[in-house]
């Protein structure tokens, strides 16, 4: 089996076992996963493809491609967790200027050196600053495009793997979700300010104040959603059918 066709494989089985949403894709995860030996594995890495910003390491032991952030492109690469963990730190110290895309690196890294609970509130707060982002420039500029597509790349291809782990534990899934809100109402990102970047009609604050709200108001749905019993035991049960906890509940 070549590399390429080893990571789609991975991808697939991680991809359609998402979240208590996606009914039609567990059903479609489990078809696969009865053909493929693999499929309730563990799942201890992300592996995808975003050009040209990340290419997974493909096999144990060796460095993905990272290109989002040069002076932090060599730490997010290593497959020590001591690296990762330092780009973490600088990231933290100094996030508003940085890229979606960055954070969803730091995302993918953390998950695959094992930090799976600040890889869910990474790729949250990426997810968010590209939601607000998207509610105050025009992504669909030529300027913005190529970062805009990008984005929601990196949300498709790795929001599967991260959400099946995040939802684990619902409360602690919750939790997260909240505090990665929090972080971005903190830590608008400073493209927004920019003069020089097309945004959308309106005052960018007033905008980014509805899209932080709208985000606001997805948490609260999907939280009232998981609040009912019954809707929490089928999702449960779903997720056991479809062996999605043996692929991502597993312990260190």
């Amino acid at each position: 089996m070549n590399r390429r066709h080893s990571l789609i494989l991975r991808r697939a089985a991680a991809a359609l076992a998402a979240c208590a949403l996606c009914t039609a894709a567990l059903a479609q995860a489990q078809s696969q996963a009865q053909t493929q030996t693999q499929a309730r594995a563990p799942i201890k890495t992300i592996d995808i493809y975003v050009s040209p910003y990340y290419e997974a390491a493909g096999q144990q032991g060796a460095r993905p491609r990272v290109a989002v952030f040069a002076p932090l492109d060599a730490l997010l690469a290593s497959s020590a967790r001591e690296d990762v963990e330092r780009a973490r730190d600088a990231i933290a110290k100094e996030p508003d200027s940085l890229t979606p895309m960055t954070l969803m690196v730091l995302a993918i890294r953390l998950y695959d050196v094992g930090l799976r609970d600040e890889a869910v509130f990474w790729f949250y707060a990426a997810k968010n600053r590209y939601l607000t982002l998207e509610a105050v420039l025009d992504v669909s500029h030529p300027s913005l495009s190529q970062a805009g597509h990008a984005s929601r790349s990196f949300l498709s291809l790795a929001g599967p793997y991260i959400n099946s782990y995040a939802f684990c534990d619902l409360d602690k899934q919750q939790r997260l979700l909240r505090q990665s809100i929090a972080w971005t109402q903190q830590h608008p990102y400073a493209a927004l300010w920019m003069q020089q970047l097309p945004a959308k009609p309106g005052d960018r604050r007033q905008n980014f104040a509805q899209g932080l709200q709208d985000i606001r108001d997805m948490a609260r749905q999907e939280q009232d959603h998981l609040a009912d019993p019954k809707r929490r035991a089928e999702y449960q049960a779903q997720r056991k059918a479809r062996h999605v906890d043996e692929q991502f509940c597993w312990k260190d």
